[in-house]
């Protein structure tokens, strides 16, 4: 993907109320900001998104910032994440072994869809890109793309989910202009997937979540595809425009509230769901 480099950009850096310029690496290896209420997050994304209007805002919140040995943030997709707790890329037999259990998944996927008689079924069966969709917003194993989404208030919601942590953070991310099911920017290598678009209408999910999925563009469909790229260049941290640190436990308070664990997370109410852990439990294992 087109890293976002040397541009200047507008953001905040290192616990600087007053917005300035910076540069993605800048942005990266800095602390980002503490935010203490969802309406204060509100108005410094305002910011963000007013002082950067040739970018679509796209939005990830995370339980922990994780940063490369580098000392950069970072931000891939699962089939390109490090191995338990460690910094470095995984190794190649490990992502190779990930993109088998994908080819499986996808097939199961395909044949799912067309027992169940879901709406889209075609559509899925003929896009590879979308049976990617379906995998990484179920979890069904490691895939190539990466869950984000449009709406600041359902990334918030998870970051701040469960029990309390020190470090939630809010990532802004930034994307080509969306519009349809997949947009696709081959200037800057980003492709954009809205989840609603190709998910049947029985899966909650994704309208609750207005999640969208990023993915490289063309697609890194095989192992020997992903070879050509150093392990740097496949990292959204190149989109990253700012970060936010969720810094108090009184975030949600007054008029804010966070959007229910139930609505965003499947369950048993969910065919795709119950289809979803039942082709998880059966992938060959890594």
């Amino acid at each position: 993907m087109q890293t976002l480099g040397k541009r200047q950009l507008m953001s905040f850096l290192d616990g600087n109320e007053r917005i300035t310029q910076a540069t993605n690496d800048e942005i990266r290896s800095c602390r980002g900001l503490d935010v203490y209420s969802f309406p204060e997050l509100v108005e410094k994304v305002a910011l963000i998104s007013f002082h950067n209007p040739e970018h679509v805002l796209l939005f990830r919140g995370q339980k922990k910032e994780y940063r490369n040995m580098a000392g950069l943030t970072y931000i891939k997709p699962s089939i390109f994440r490090p191995v338990g707790n460690r910094n470095a890329p995984p190794r190649a037999p490990i992502v190779r072994l990930r993109y088998q259990r994908l080819r499986v998944a996808e097939m199961r996927i395909v044949n799912c869809f067309r027992r169940e008689g879901f709406l889209g079924r075609e559509r899925v069966a003929r896009s590879r890109i979308l049976q990617w969709a379906i995998i990484q917003h179920y979890g069904i194993c490691a895939t190539p793309l990466l869950d984000v989404t449009h709406s600041l208030r359902v990334a918030a919601s998870f970051a701040t989910m469960g029990e309390y942590s020190s470090e939630p953070i809010i990532c802004v991310l930034a994307a080509p202009s969306l519009g349809g099911t997949i947009s696709a920017s081959s200037e800057q290598g980003i492709q954009s997937i809205r989840l609603s678009s190709i998910c049947p209408p029985v899966a909650r999910r994704p309208y609750f979540q207005e999640g969208y999925l990023l993915g490289e563009y063309p697609d890194l469909t095989t192992f020997s595809e992903k070879q050509r790229y150093a392990p740097h260049e496949i990292d959204f941290g190149l989109r990253l425009l700012a970060k936010f640190h969720i810094a108090s436990k009184n975030f949600w308070n007054g008029h804010f509230s966070p959007i229910p664990e139930d609505a965003l997370f499947p369950n048993a109410r969910d065919p795709l769901y119950r289809i979803s852990q039942r082709i998880k439990r059966h992938l060959p294992p890594i």
